[in-house]
């Protein structure tokens, strides 16, 4: 299951969970199965959040797996600090699926030169080199750019660094 036929690596995130959830069930993996249906519920149930139901966008999707892989990593840690180790080892084997549809994280160089790259965007829009004041300007730019591949913490830590 970790590895994804160049056929599902090109379907969107939604289509690619409905498609290895089939492989899962005829493959009797009862631990994918259930944490994909999960995966799936929170999708839907972003859906038809707010005023009107839509359709996520991968962006979207990232952000819901993010959320629950987050979920899945505080339990974990709840379980195992009350001696439940058997539900803590469950919580971090669903946190290992919800990781196979998300973006690779991206080293310490890569955010750099995303944080670089939004730097000289917000310069380019404003006219002047961005300081600690445009700090929300960089970081929209950075998380468009980042993609997922490195969460908030982390961007605002590195465009705080280049700001100074």
């Amino acid at each position: 299951m970790g590895e994804q036929s160049a056929e599902n690596q090109q379907l969107g995130s939604k289509q690619r969970i409905r498609a290895d959830l089939a492989t899962a069930m005829k493959a009797k993996d009862t631990l994918t199965t259930g944490t994909l249906r999960m995966i799936l519920a929170a999708i839907g149930a972003e859906e038809v959040s707010g005023k009107q139901a839509r359709e996520l966008g991968d962006d979207e999707i990232v952000t819901v797996l993010t959320r629950e892989k987050k979920k899945r990593a505080e339990s974990a840690r709840v379980f195992a600090d009350n001696g439940r180790h058997e539900l803590a080892d469950k919580e971090r084997a669903e946190s290992e699926v919800i990781s196979r549809y998300l973006p690779t994280k991206l080293g310490d160089d890569e955010v750099a030169t995303i944080v670089d790259s939004a730097i000289a965007q917000v310069t380019e829009e404003t006219g002047e080199a961005p300081g600690m004041r445009q700090m929300g300007q960089v970081m929209k730019v950075a998380t468009g750019l980042a993609a997922g591949g490195a969460d908030g913490k982390r961007l605002s830590t590195a465009v705080r660094a280049r700001l100074r």
